[in-house]
């Protein structure tokens, strides 16, 4: 992985938030670039669960102050940033008052989802891609877990699709076990609409299931790997249709050199270096 860039987007990492397959691996994946000779950045929402102090995050002014319009409505970008110990990873938290100040992560104290987690997905992947161009740093490779950032594939081939900094970025999205019951807001597409995205890429939305997010962010990804060892049967079938690089369920313990492998070969069409 010397010198190549991957860019990992998330909707939770280790130590920020609680343990879970998602978590796990967008900590140990970009650690196993890191150690390998990559170059890495980490996005995660800054959920108001996230303990500021104890985490020791920090505004970076000079990339925040952007808007991004969500629903035809201006919403203030923030960006803060912190770096995990001992591992010299720094990650990069998306954060804006009205989206992301309330004390939970993505349901409320009965379990219920936020209403308005389709306008949270949208703000953080629109979020990611506005700093990363800000930054002015090109990903060889952009990996997605969890279905709060399964929006960044079909914003990055159509929105975003025309900009030169990702020209020659490729999309990994790994597939987890951690879906969510119902849907998301019922005026998802409509508000899809207001960034002109075409019909097509966004008729999914029109049922924002799990299912249709994570179909969404298979069809635009270049290579898909399974991040959980079972998952739902309509989704494992959607993803074996596609005719695109697969890489099965890895365990915590041997995924590094598989990965390797898969963004190398499989993803970036490179042999490994002896």
């Amino acid at each position: 992985m010397k010198e190549k860039r991957v860019l990992y987007v998330s909707s939770e990492v280790i130590p920020y938030l609680p343990e879970t397959e998602a978590s796990s691996m967008s900590y140990f994946a970009p650690k196993m670039v890191n150690d390998r000779g990559g170059q890495i950045r980490i996005f995660m929402p800054r959920f108001g669960n996230i303990n500021e102090r104890r985490h020791q995050l920090h505004e970076v002014i000079r990339l925040s102050g952007m808007n991004m319009v969500i629903n035809d409505l201006d919403m203030p970008l923030i960006i803060k940033v912190a770096s995990i110990p001992k591992e010299r990873m720094q990650v990069y938290f998306i954060d804006n008052d009205e989206y992301f100040k309330r004390k939970a992560t993505l349901t409320d104290e009965n379990g219920e989802l936020f209403e308005d987690n389709d306008e949270r997905a949208m703000f953080f992947a629109k979020g990611v891609i506005e700093t990363v161009k800000k930054l002015n740093w090109a990903p060889d490779i952009i990996h997605v877990h969890g279905w709060m950032a399964s929006l960044l594939p079909l914003y990055l081939r159509n929105y975003y699709g025309n900009d030169p900094l990702f020209e020659d970025s490729k999309i990994v999205t790994s597939v987890y076990n951690q879906s969510f019951e119902g849907t998301l807001d019922e005026e998802m597409y409509e508000k899809l609409q207001f960034d002109a995205l075409d019909d097509e890429a966004i008729a999914p939305f029109k049922e924002p299931s799990y299912l249709n997010l994570m179909r969404s962010a298979v069809v635009y990804s270049d290579g898909i790997i399974k991040g959980s060892e079972s998952l739902d049967a309509d989704l494992e079938s959607f993803i074996d249709s596609q005719e695109k690089p697969v890489l099965d369920y890895q365990s915590p313990e041997d995924f590094a050199d598989a990965y390797e492998e898969f963004y190398l070969d499989k993803i970036l069409n490179e042999k490994e270096e002896a």
